[in-house]
């Protein structure tokens, strides 16, 4: 068998073994017959997994539509609601075929996360009541009210079989050491909860309901749809709205686990189809709402067990339902001896964990609290589709809000002049109270007014221009800046970058004393044409945060030491700011080893002074293409003075001051940095590095990259670097910039000899991992 069939193979079971206790209790969950969870598990992995287009998603039962079936059951029937679920798949057959999955992704993530969070408060109030003795109802307050009384008269087999359930699902991904890794692989928390909780049940002879499957004879299977017809048209549209958002967020969540996977050295995945994986999900609940199945969606859990496992292509998703379809035929006797209160305490702790504190800490972020808030509270107290429909609305009157929400404040400076701040989108609505500030501005008085908004309307944009001519044309001075305001008295616009090359800036073509723009001799004049333009746009937009810097310090948590190249700007390739690097450069961004003889010790100061006091957690050596100081290794024995140059034009390596009077110059000394470079490459077996899966294109590359990967022996030669690796509180990263291609590349590992560089590539899409 060859090795990625091995993998799928292994990675199969591993999910199956996952899904199988999750199946049946969510199929408890619902309410449904639970043969009907083992159902929609062999079919979302079967088909689902065949005609879908994300290749490693795993489909089956999912906890998110756990309420909504639930719901449609108790309202219903059964019956009715397989139809129902079989009318779903073909609205998302139809969705597939008018190319709409992207569009799915639009919803706003906060109302998705709160959605789930409100189902998962659903769900774990319900199982608790099961787990505490009792039996669920079918609203959460219901679930909620009975809490007390439960507690009142407890039931001890059944909270004893669930705290072990519990236990075990929150303790086993926390077994140490090797031999816990081993058992953890062997076998999935929620497999060996299960498990626990039986044997308990079964050793202490236990009187408790168990799982009861109905003979396959008896099973239910869907019939016409009776009740009203929107009714019935509501519930279609929910199932397919609410399995659709799940299971293309679930794809695209995926997606990034695998890339994330290939990055790190494993086999790359293709990216998901997200049409085809939506006709893979409505054929997937056609058939199952036709055999008597609950609804199916992508689950993230399995999902990521999946990539987790090592599965490389869908055989791994077909193989996990092929075994669950052969369980519900041999492992009958097995399955009817779990107690329900183990199933319902792992279904409880799911329910929780869908209410994850890493989306809490997005949406507060981003300032979506209310959005996510309302829609759980709406979810848990009316029901899913009200409490969506609530989270769409707060989410429409919070923008509405914010456009319309604009802060504008007023000061007067030491110096008499006045400063007006608007902060936020300036429209029409915001008119009548920046009129009123800036009239109540004295006459003369100078005045520099702040834009921190995107956008401005052409109300806003007049009155602001008719006030700025008045009050100027009475001698004062009118400085506006920002983001917004930049057109406002600018004789031509432009789009200018603070690292755009001067010869392309308009904002610097001004230069003092009648000098020209671009001229050789007049570069410094660019410069403060440069400066001109920080002070007059940047500034303000950074003024408050370098004040703050200033009073509290430099706080950087990475090193980065890179060349001198004029073509390498740091803060545009690793989109930092200020504080966040601390950053040493120098000619072939060298890392003098420590006791080397060298004269030079600004390098080995800079490091401990980054080590050893601001106790950053990296150092990043960054090389680039094309670099000078490689060039002239390549070319030059640097021990002989008088070396040819390392660029046409350039001088030679030698041409220090000593050069002519028999010494060597400094640039030649600073270059014998890099021998140990050429020496690594000479040496036996000398393996020339690889940037991903292509050798280096030329002499000259395979030195730049071998020479990060030395300055990083060098750098862990340093004392104070020796030390904080073994305290394992700092890492050391290679890193290699393409001028040419703008792209950078990581040092991701050595295969066999050979260092391999690996592109560092953007995120695309956005993702979402729930239980």
């Amino acid at each position: 068998m060859s090795a990625p069939h091995r993998a799928d193979l292994s990675a199969s079971i591993s999910v199956f073994l996952i899904a199988l206790p999750l199946s049946l209790g969510i199929a408890l969950a619902t309410g449904a017959p639970l043969q009907a969870g083992l159902v929609a598990a062999a079919v979302g992995g079967i088909v689902a997994g065949s005609l879908g287009g994300s290749h490693l998603q795993v489909s089956g039962p999912a906890a998110g539509l756990t309420v909504i079936t639930a719901e449609l059951i108790h309202e219903y029937g059964w019956r009715t609601t397989c139809a129902i679920t079989a009318l779903a798949g073909l609205a998302q057959l139809g969705l597939a075929a008018l190319r709409v999955a992207r569009s799915a992704l639009v919803v706003s993530p906060a109302i998705v996360h709160g959605m789930l969070a409100g189902i998962g408060i659903t769900i774990a109030l319900a199982q608790l009541t099961i787990v505490l003795g009792g039996a669920a109802e079918s609203s959460a307050l219901e679930n909620a009210a009975q809490i007390p009384e439960l507690l009142a008269d407890p039931h001890p087999a059944a909270i004893a079989v669930s705290l072990v359930s519990v236990a075990v699902l929150l303790l086993w991904p926390r077994l140490p050491g090797r031999g816990g890794a081993r058992v953890r692989r062997a076998a999935p928390a929620a497999l060996a909860a299960v498990a626990a909780a039986t044997t308990l049940a079964w050793a202490a002879d236990l009187d408790l309901p168990r799982v009861d499957l109905p003979a396959w004879s008896s099973h239910a299977l869907p019939e016409m749809p009776d009740g009203p017809v929107l009714g019935l048209l509501a519930a279609v549209l929910t199932i397919t709205l609410v399995a659709s958002v799940e299971s293309l967020l679930s794809a695209v969540a995926v997606d990034k686990l695998a890339a994330a996977r290939h990055r790190a050295g494993g086999v790359r995945v293709p990216r998901a189809d997200l049409d085809r994986e939506l006709r893979g999900q409505g054929a997937a609940n056609v058939v199952s709402g036709v055999l008597g199945g609950l609804p199916v969606t992508g689950v993230a859990v399995r999902s990521s067990a999946n990539v987790a496992a090592g599965a490389v292509s869908r055989a791994s998703t077909v193989l996990h339902g092929c075994w669950v379809l052969i369980a519900t035929g041999l492992l009958v006797a097995l399955l009817e001896v779990i107690p329900l209160a183990a199933l319902a305490a792992l279904v409880m702790v799911v329910g929780v964990q869908m209410v994850n504190i890493t989306h809490i800490r997005s949406v507060t972020k981003h300032r979506e609290v209310l959005v996510y808030g309302a829609t759980a509270g709406g979810v848990t107290l009316l029901g899913v589709l009200e409490g969506v429909a609530i989270g769409v609305a707060v989410s429409v009157a919070v923008a509405l809000h914010r456009l319309t929400h604009t802060r504008i404040t007023h000061e007067v400076l030491p110096d008499g002049s006045h400063q007006v701040r608007v902060h936020g989108q300036l429209t029409f609505l915001a008119v009548p109270r920046l009129s009123r500030v800036l009239g109540g501005i004295p006459e003369a008085a100078a005045v520099a007014v702040e834009l921190d908004g995107t956008f401005m309307d052409h109300a806003a944009y007049e009155s602001l221009h008719d006030w700025r001519a008045a009050h100027a044309a009475q001698g004062a001075r009118v400085e506006i800046t920002g983001r917004a305001g930049q057109r406002i008295g600018a004789p031509t616009a432009h789009d200018c970058r603070p690292w755009q090359p001067w010869h392309n800036h308009q904002c610097t073509a001004a230069v003092p004393n009648g000098g020209t723009a671009g001229a050789g001799p007049r570069s410094h004049d660019q410069l403060l044409g440069g400066v001109r333009n920080f002070q007059r746009t940047t500034a303000p937009l950074v003024r408050r945060e370098l004040a703050r810097l200033a009073q509290e310090g430099q706080r950087p948590g990475q090193l980065f030491l890179t060349c001198a190249d004029s073509r390498l700007v740091t803060s545009m390739i690793t989109s930092s700011g200020p504080g966040d690097l601390f950053t040493v450069r120098n000619v072939g961004n060298f890392v003098p080893p420590p006791g080397g003889g060298s004269s030079d010790d600004s390098v080995a100061a800079a490091i401990e002074y980054a080590v050893s006091v601001l106790r950053v957690s990296s150092i990043t050596v960054c090389g680039h293409s094309g670099c000078g100081a490689m060039q002239a290794l390549s070319t030059t024995d640097v021990s002989r003075r008088g070396a040819p140059s390392a660029q046409p034009g350039a001088p030679s390596v030698a041409a220090g001051p000593e050069a002519g009077t028999g010494g060597e110059g400094p640039l030649e000394r600073w270059l014998r940095h890099g021998r140990p470079t050429l020496d690594r490459l000479a040496r036996p077996p000398g393996a020339a590095p690889r940037i991903d899966a292509r050798p280096a294109t030329d002499a000259l590359e395979v030195l730049c990259l071998a020479n990060v990967v030395q300055q990083l022996d060098h750098l862990a030669a340093h004392e104070c670097v020796a030390r904080r690796l073994a305290e394992e509180k700092l890492a050391l990263r290679g890193m290699y910039f393409h001028v040419g291609e703008a792209q950078a590349y990581v040092l991701s590992g050595m295969d066999g000899q050979a260092p391999v560089f690996t592109a560092v590539r953007p995120d695309v899409g956005s993702g979402l991992l729930t239980g």
